[in-house]
């Protein structure tokens, strides 16, 4: 992370000063500052989860502080949020929790998990999908839309010799007779909402899958004619922070395996479907359509029409939030010539269109960057040129560092809270 920011000094919860310029030029979204006081704001707020608002399941101090600031004096939310995370899990289950530990309303709709935009892609939904994950992911996948759907154990019992990594099923199958089961339908796409946990099965059944164009009863004629099934991957990132002392390994690792394996095999890339979660733009456009619901939930009118995103992961977070608000200008300058939008996205990261989704209104979107979980400021500070120049993003996302540079960075989400609304010139009723 390079050139970071920015010429504010705030005062942290240990009452020391933090200066966060660097002296290389305000880059501090200053283009709002001159916005008219409002009681009534034209802005939302998306929050990663890990890192920002919590380590593991233990709350931070600032962001308890943080949901505070966007609470009327009747507790009631006066400023449209989301909570953005690459976790996989039930959202009610984490409403719930984030509604815990910050003590304001969350509903499930509120939280986006990385699978969440696959609502969007229904042209799969009736489709027989593998679902790859951990708990709950047949649950999840059912309640994005996905109506016909099966495990990998479910693979596994269908063709009881594919697994002979797994050494006691060898054993098993060695002291019997056992044959595929014929009626076990054909697997037409791939689900990947998470890493699962014993990769070396997953990996063997999935290659098998996609040999086989879902049906892995006998080997390929010719590895070059195979169609590959459709592959939709939730969650590109490679590490996320944990409690560990450092960071631990993410989605993106299994993907990065499986691709490699795929590679080997085939002497071919493994293509997606679709890509989502962060830093894919689909996700910011998922986020952007909740933004308005809640917007329009709490009584808001205007159009909302900034989104501010906060994160502690420069290469997942920041990467986003900028590949997002450069494809809001892309669209955005075809609208005000009069034509009709056309995106440059490449087709793994393309956003369906969705007439399921609220109008979409946004301009631009601003990144903050926290110190509070995968980046620390200050090692960033005095790392070598090497270590700033390993890219851990996801093969199909461009390596542009300059994407990695928030439009500010804040010690804290209950600080980065404070600078939007002073750039907003925004002031909500005080608690």
């Amino acid at each position: 992370m390079r050139d970071l920011l920015q010429a504010t000094t705030y005062r942290s919860d240990d009452g020391h000063s933090t200066d966060t310029s660097d002296g290389n030029g305000d880059i501090s979204m200053r283009d709002h500052e001159q916005t008219p006081q409002s009681d009534e704001p034209d802005f939302g707020i998306l929050f990663d989860v890990d890192g920002v608002l919590a380590r593991g399941s233990t709350p931070l101090s600032a962001a308890v502080q943080a949901a505070r600031l966007l609470l009327d004096s009747q507790g009631n939310l006066k400023v449209p949020v989301a909570f953005v995370t690459n976790a996989c899990n039930r959202s009610h289950d984490k409403a719930k929790q984030i509604q815990d530990w910050l003590k304001l309303e969350v509903t499930p709709d509120m939280v986006i998990h990385a699978p969440t935009p696959a609502r969007m892609l229904k042209e799969y939904h009736h489709k027989h999908v593998l679902v790859i994950g951990q708990e709950h992911r047949k649950e999840i996948a059912e309640d994005l839309g996905f109506v016909n759907t099966c495990t990998i154990e479910d693979v596994q019992e269908a063709y009881p010799l594919l697994d002979m990594v797994d050494h006691e099923n060898r054993n098993v199958v060695a002291k019997g007779i056992f044959q595929d089961d014929p009626n076990f339908p054909r697997i037409e796409a791939i689900l990947l909402i998470g890493e699962p946990i014993l990769w070396e099965t997953h990996l063997q059944l999935l290659i098998d899958l996609l040999l086989t164009e879902g049906k892995p009863s006998n080997p390929p004629e010719s590895l070059s004619k195979v169609k590959q099934l459709p592959v939709i991957a939730c969650n590109m990132d490679l590490v996320f922070m944990h409690q560990a002392c450092m960071p631990r390994f993410g989605h993106g690792a299994f993907l990065v395996c499986l691709e490699a394996l795929y590679k080997k095999i085939t002497g071919k890339e493994m293509e997606y479907t679709a890509l989502i979660g962060k830093p894919c733009e689909i996700t910011y456009r998922y986020a952007e359509h909740v933004i308005n619901d809640v917007a329009k939930r709490i009584g808001i009118t205007r159009k909302i029409q900034k989104l501010y995103f906060i994160g502690d992961n420069p290469n997942v977070d920041i990467v986003g939030a900028n590949l997002y608000d450069r494809y809001l200008k892309e669209i955005w300058q075809h609208r005000d010539n009069g034509n009709t939008p056309v995106s440059s996205l490449p087709l793994s990261r393309s956003i369906p269109d969705e007439s399921d989704l609220y109008e979409q209104t946004v301009r631009s979107m601003k990144s903050l960057l926290v110190g509070t979980g995968v980046y620390k400021h200050d090692t960033e500070k005095t790392a070598t040129d090497d270590d700033r120049d390993v890219y851990h993003g996801h093969r199909d996302i461009a390596n542009e560092p300059e994407l990695t540079t928030p439009s500010k960075f804040v010690p804290d989400v209950q600080l980065g809270i404070r600078h939007i609304f002073e750039v907003e010139n925004y002031c909500p009723v005080s608690t």
